[in-house]
């Protein structure tokens, strides 16, 4: 019996070593995969994400925000933005409500690129998944909405 569970056991934590190997490796894949077709723009992944995030808010966000939704640190965002702001993609406007804080606000040049950007990525994204079942690619989103709040409630 101890070798039964001991098999079964090897296995689990076999396939759980696949799941996280083939989680990172598809991200990285995909991000990669994004890249290379947006490559005609002119600009690196981490700034076009940063057009799309501030095109996408609501409301302009801080660049402590900005770099939040992006998961870089706050140096990183800062030099981000420079080069944004120097190629006239953004500005930075002051807060209304306090003057230490800076508002990243796209430009119409820069919303001209975020809708190539968009465009781009649906098209890629049809693409990639036009052949994977449509019940499979449901169940594997719930999955990795699960996981992803599993892992933020996490200590």
């Amino acid at each position: 019996m101890r070798s039964l569970n001991y098999s079964r056991s090897l296995h689990i934590s076999d396939i759980e070593e696949r799941f996280s190997s083939a989680l990172h490796n598809t991200s990285r894949a995909w991000r990669q995969a994004v890249d290379r077709r947006l490559k005609y723009l002119g600009l690196s992944q981490a700034s076009w994400m940063a057009i799309a995030c501030a095109a996408k808010a609501r409301e302009p966000l801080s660049q402590s925000e900005l770099a939040e939704s992006l998961e870089v640190e706050g140096a990183t965002m800062v030099a981000m933005i420079d080069r944004l702001v120097k190629a006239g993609l953004v500005v930075r406007e002051p807060s209304a409500t306090d003057r230490r804080i800076k508002r990243i606000v796209v430009t119409p040049a820069g919303n001209l690129l975020y809708d190539k950007v968009r465009a781009e990525a649906v098209a890629f994204r049809k693409e990639l998944l036009a052949n994977i079942d449509h019940e499979q690619l449901r169940l594997a989103t719930e999955l990795l909405e699960g996981l992803k709040a599993i892992i933020e409630s996490a200590p």
